[in-house]
């Protein structure tokens, strides 16, 4: 499989949005494992890897849709059937509902201050409708008491949220086109950027690009430059044969690169010299992947994945010292 970057900047073609609903439905019917993995045109394995296998951690009794760690090395994952925020206190752990249904099953992350940030409408009905009628909210959650109050309304079906050390948080819709913005004092732009059907996202540690992963049809990862956001630059490509390796939730390493988890492939990808490598293989229907915190639990630099299976597992071979 050739897994190559792209060698000029353009900007994402527009698609009718009669051509949206095949491709969210492709990555529904594969994440409920209707569709084979498809390992054949797995990405080559990344030079340096570690041996030992994916250990399971914990499991939630449902499809996890992101998970996040905080300072104390606990997890908070959220539900995609049942809405809820779960936290685990340490590997091993029983996870404890923090929240009943809030419809919390979009991405989460943890800010500054510990309290969590929880995007909701990452359900078919507003996923496919989130770019024309943006009416989802991002929740704020207390870590401690699981209080929902909403931080901010206004955006499309929220699937994958990044938040850039300034405070500015960005979300994605996978059924349309839109990346939506918050910023610090509270303004939301829905459409402050455009991708074919964008996943998952994170912001470079230097807070100019934004990374939006694009799941199908032409699967591939996207650079958004914060200063330019109308024109989004393809990256990364993959070759035809893997439009169903459905690349899903992403996250950065210490040095900055890209990993993403992936559904169809089973695999973690890392962005290695402008192309794709294979971090980890077999774990199919991968929906996130993080870093853990602090020197406790769910500690700093261990990766975790969290899937459709609800299986959490920890990734030996994608750990890194220095990422948090």
């Amino acid at each position: 499989m050739k897994l190559k970057a792209s060698t000029r900047p353009r900007t994402a073609p527009r698609r009718p949005r009669r051509g949206i609903a095949p491709g969210l439905a492709l990555a529904v019917a594969a994440a409920a494992g209707v569709l084979a993995p498809a390992p054949a045109h797995a990405a080559p394995a990344c030079a340096a890897t570690g041996s030992a296998p994916p250990k399971r951690v914990a499991h939630l009794p449902d499809w996890v849709e992101s998970i996040a760690v905080d300072a104390h090395g606990r997890m908070f994952a959220t539900a995609y059937f049942t809405g809820r925020v779960y936290r685990i206190d340490a590997p091993g752990r029983t996870p404890v509902p923090l929240t009943g249904n809030v419809g919390a099953n979009g991405g989460i992350v943890v800010r500054d201050d510990g309290k969590l940030l929880v995007g909701t409408g990452n359900d078919l009905a507003h996923s496919l409708t989130g770019d024309a009628f943006p009416t989802s909210k991002l929740l704020l959650v207390d870590p401690e008491s699981g209080e929902v109050t909403t931080y901010a309304s206004g955006l499309g079906g929220i699937d994958g949220v990044a938040l850039a050390a300034d405070g500015t948080v960005y979300t994605t819709t996978l059924g349309g086109r839109n990346i939506g913005r918050v910023t610090p004092d509270g303004k939301v732009d829905p459409a402050w950027s455009k991708v074919p059907q964008p996943n998952g996202i994170a912001v470079s540690p230097d807070g100019t690009q934004v990374y939006v992963v694009q799941t199908t049809v032409a699967p591939g990862l996207y650079r958004i430059p914060v200063d330019d956001p109308a024109h989004p630059r393809r990256w990364i490509s993959t070759s035809p044969a893997d439009v169903l390796s459905l690349p899903d939730g992403l996250t950065l390493d210490s040095a900055g690169r890209p990993l993403v988890a992936t559904h169809g492939a089973g695999q973690i990808w890392r962005v290695e010299d402008g192309a794709l490598c294979a971090v980890e293989s077999g774990l199919h229907l991968s929906t996130q992947i993080t870093y853990g915190h602090g020197d406790r639990g769910f500690s700093a630099g261990k990766l975790y994945r969290s899937g459709v299976d609800g299986t959490i597992y920890e990734v030996p071979a994608g750990a890194d010292p220095n990422a948090r």
